[in-house]
Parts: C-alpha cells; structure tokens; sequence
C-alpha cells in the first residue's frame, strides 16, 4: 500500500474544491511546483521532511490556493465593486430609512400609538429595513461579480476620469434667488388670498386656514418670509453657503416649524369647517388626518432644507480652501 504523504493530502485537499474538469491539470502543476521546491531547498542541506513542511506551509490554506487558482473571488465583494456598492447602499439608505420614519411616524400617529409604541415602532423598523438593504445589496453585488465576465462589466468595471462627478454648486446663482423669492411670494400671496377670499367658488371666504390667523399669524408669516428673502439675497451675494448663514437658515426653519406645529396641535391652523362644509359627513376624520401628514411635511421638507445648506456650507468651504 502506497504511504500518503503531506504532499499527497495537501494537493487532494486544494483540488477537491475547484471544478472537475480543472483537477487534473491542478494537480499535476501542483505536484511538479512542490517537488521543485522541495529539491531545491533539500540541495541547500534541509532535511526532506522539514523541506516538505516548509513548502506546504508557505503555500498556505489549501482552500485559499484553490480559489487563486480557479479564479474565484474569496471574499463576499472584491475592490472590483465595492465602492458601487457602498455608493449605492448609502443612496438607498439616505432615501429609503427617511421615508420609512416618515411613513411609520404617521401611520402610528394617526392610529393612535402612544410616543413610546410610536418611538419603538420607528426604531425596530428602521433596523429592519437597513438590515434588509444591507443583505441584499450585498448577495446582488456578490451574485454579480461572480457571474458576469469581466471584459463587460455592466458599467461598473475599472475606474476612467470619464466617471468623475460633475462639482456641486456651492453657491446660489441668480436665478435661484430669483426663483426662490418668487416662491416666496406666491406662498405669502396664496396665505393671504385664502384668508380673505378662499379658494371654493361655492362657498365664498370659506378659508382652508384658520380665520382666526388674520392679521397677527399672518403678519408674523410676512415677517418671517422677508427674512427668508433677505437670507436668500445674502447667499447670492456671497456666492456660496457658509456656516453662519447656515445656522441662521436653521434658525428661521425652527420658528417656522415650532409655530406651524404648535398651531396644529392647538388645532388653530387649518380651518375646522372647512372640511365639513366641503365634503359634508366625515369632513372632521378628514381634517384629523391631514393635519397629522401636513405637520409631519413641514418637519420633513425642513429638516431637508436645514441638512442641505449645511452639506453645501461643508462643500463651498472645500471649495474656497481648494482655490487658495
């Protein structure tokens, strides 16, 4: 019976993991590449069986051999696709978990969940939902590298100056100043005209906000509007976004969204017979739920806003450093 040596077990060990058809031709070059090795250190005056040892342990993990030698990725995704990936996951997760909090937040709400049933129910399904993106991202992009020959690629193959982003604006250019004060001005303009008109040509001056706004709400709206401009007006002429004029904008959306909310909460913001006059029978169910998914709005659209001019305060920053 022919003795099985570490040779033996080593080769037996690597093949066993890479396709049939590639084991042959493994195992021969295999064998050949250890013999050379061990004569050539045996002509240095090593014992053969240390000789064997040596070599066998300089080859390393039979498995991580075998993937070298068939070409198989031995990690889940390889620098080939990882920065796609990791680009990707942070997109998703940026759009995706706001939404989910979003959408929890108001379906908890409206059903009547307490605040700890409402903070529980976000942050198990924010986990939940990251868990998942991660997960299947990963077996997508795994899947992927593993399948598709390299010379395609599908768009995500090796870096060229080609992918390189277009810079972000890192100031506010004229036209949208001008688009953002005329914003400004049909939002005032439509306050004002529903105050005092309304907008349901059946039921004249029948206002969807609470007349009870005019004139000292609605002033303080003006107000608060002209400072918006004038910060706008300021950003144009600075030609970017700074730290400072990004807390002041801070500053102005957190009046806007205390006061917005409190009025919601005290059931003084939107015009209780609207909706009744409007629709009739169950007007007040409605009225209860938009108010709910108008509140949450105005805190999502400004918190966007708030991380927004921050990430562009951090941007033209870098920007005016590069220039010096």
């Amino acid at each position: 019976m022919t003795e099985v040596t570490l040779t033996d077990r080593y080769i037996d060990a690597t093949v066993r993991s890479v396709p049939e058809r590639q084991r042959a031709d493994l195992s021969a070059e295999l064998r050949s590449s250890i013999a050379d090795q061990i004569e050539a250190r045996v002509e240095g005056g090593a014992d053969p069986a240390e000789a064997e040892r040596a070599v066998l342990t300089a080859l390393g993990d039979p498995d991580r051999l075998a993937a070298e030698y068939a070409d198989r990725p031995a990690f889940l995704i390889g620098p080939r696709y990882f920065f796609s990936w990791w680009r990707l996951l942070k997109l998703l997760l940026a759009i995706v978990l706001p939404c989910t909090a979003l959408g929890v937040t108001v379906a908890q709400t409206l059903s009547g969940a307490s605040f700890g049933e409402l903070v529980g129910s976000v942050v198990v399904t924010l986990l939940q939902v990251a868990v998942n993106l991660g997960f299947w991202t990963v077996l997508v992009f795994a899947l992927f590298e593993r399948t598709v020959p390299r010379p395609s690629d599908a768009g995500f193959g090796e870096w060229t100056l080609d992918r390189l982003p277009e810079p972000h604006q890192r100031g506010t250019g004229f036209g949208d100043m001008v688009g953002q004060l005329i914003f400004l001005v049909l939002g005032v303009g439509l306050v004002l005209w529903d105050l005092t008109l309304g907008f349901v040509p059946s039921e004249r001056g029948l206002s969807f906000f609470d007349p009870g706004l005019w004139p000292v709400w609605f002033i303080g709206l003006v107000v608060l509007a002209l400072a918006e401009a004038a910060l706008t007006m300021v950003v144009y002429l600075v030609g970017r976004w700074t730290a400072a004029l990004a807390v002041a904008n801070l500053v102005l959306n957190a009046v806007f969204v205390a006061s917005t909310v409190w009025l919601l909460s005290e059931g003084r913001l939107l015009n209780a017979a609207f909706f009744p006059e409007v629709i009739g029978d169950g007007g007040g169910d409605v009225a209860g739920i938009l108010s709910v998914i108008f509140g949450f709005g105005i805190v999502a659209v400004a918190a966007w806003d708030t991380v927004d001019t921050f990430l562009k305060a951090r941007r033209g920053r870098g920007g005016a450093l590069l220039a010096r």
